[in-house]
C-alpha cells in the first residue's frame, strides 16, 4: 500500500489490475471501505480521504461542494492516469458518485453505492446546517457531540446490542474530522441537488441496511427503479455504516456484483 498526497489531499493506492475508486461520506474516510477490501481482490484500490475530511485539508478558499468533490476525484484520476474505474461510495459519496457518473460518463464502469441517497430531504438539510453551526461553535466538543448523536441514531439496533467494537470505529470516524472541514462537508451535503439518476447507463449496485436512517430501504428501491438494471440489495439488522456493520454482506454483495458485471 502506498500512501500519497495528490493535489493536496492523502490518496492511498493498493494493488494492481483494474482501478476501483472509493468514495466515503460525511464523517468518514478512507478507513470506510478497509473492511471490504477482499471484494476488490485482483484490482488497484484507489481510496482518497476528501476534501476537509480525516487526514485531508481544506484545498480551496471557496466552499464545498458537490460539484467541487467531483471536479476532484476527476482529478486525481487523471493524476493518476485512469482512464476509467469502478466507482463505490457512501452516503454522501453516493451522490457524488452520481454526479459524477453523469458529469464524466467515461470515467465510471460501474457503481456500487452503500447507504445511498439521491439528495437529502428538507428536513435533512436543515439537520446538517445545524451540525454545522455546533461543529463551528463548539470545536472539537461540538464533533464529539455530534459522534455521539450519529453512534445512537445511525447504527442498527444490531449492532448496538452486539457489536461494541463498531460503535467505537463509527464514533472515531466522526471524532477524526476538523471542525471546520466537519462543518463545511454538512454544508456541502445540505446543499446537495439530485442528479438524473435516469441518465446513468452503468450497472449499479444499491446496498443498504434494514434500519439505514438515510438510505431509507423504500427510497433506496425506488431509486433503484430510476436506474435501468440497476441490483438492490437490503442487508438485515443493518444501520447506516453499511461496511462497518456488516462488512461480509457488503463484501459479498460487491463480490456478487463484479462477477455479473464482468
Amino acid at each position: 500500500m502506498a500512501t500519497t498526497q495528490i493535489q493536496g489531499l492523502y490518496v492511498e493506492t493498493e494493488g494492481d489490475g483494474a482501478p476501483v475508486v472509493c468514495i466515503h461520506g460525511l464523517g468518514g474516510s478512507s478507513n470506510n471501505w478497509t473492511p471490504v477490501m477482499s471484494a476488490f481482490e485482483g484490482r488497484k484500490v484507489v481510496r482518497l480521504d476528501l476534501p476537509g475530511s480525516a487526514r485531508s485539508p481544506l484545498i480551496s478558499s471557496e466552499s464545498l461542494s458537490i460539484d467541487a468533490y467531483v471536479d476532484v476525484i476527476a482529478s486525481v484520476m487523471d493524476e493518476l492516469k485512469l482512464q476509467q474505474a469502478d466507482i463505490v461510495a457512501h452516503s454522501m459519496g453516493t451522490i457524488v458518485a452520481q454526479h459524477l457518473v453523469i458529469k464524466h460518463p467515461h470515467l465510471v464502469k460501474s457503481l456500487a453505492l452503500f447507504g445511498p441517497l439521491v439528495a437529502p430531504p428538507d428536513a435533512g438539510r436543515d439537520g446538517m446546517r445545524q451540525r454545522a453551526t455546533l461543529a463551528r461553535e463548539k470545536g472539537i466538543a461540538g464533533v464529539q457531540e455530534i459522534a455521539d448523536a450519529i453512534v445512537k441514531g445511525a447504527t442498527s439496533d444490531e449492532t448496538k446490542a452486539q457489536r461494541p467494537v463498531t460503535l467505537a470505529l463509527v464514533r472515531e470516524s466522526v471524532m477524526r474530522q476538523t471542525p471546520e472541514g466537519y462543518a463545511q462537508s454538512c454544508e456541502a451535503l445540505a446543499g446537495a441537488q439530485a442528479a438524473e439518476v435516469e441518465q446513468i447507463k452503468v450497472p449499479t449496485l444499491l446496498v443498504t441496511g434494514d434500519q439505514d436512517g438515510v438510505g431509507k430501504p423504500d427510497a433506496v428501491k425506488a431509486m433503484g427503479e430510476r436506474i435501468a438494471g440497476s441490483q438492490v440489495v437490503v442487508i438485515s439488522g443493518c444501520g447506516h455504516w453499511t461496511t462497518f456493520e456488516k462488512p461480509q454482506e457488503s463484501t459479498a454483495a460487491l463480490k456478487s456484483f463484479y462477477a455479473a458485471a464482468g
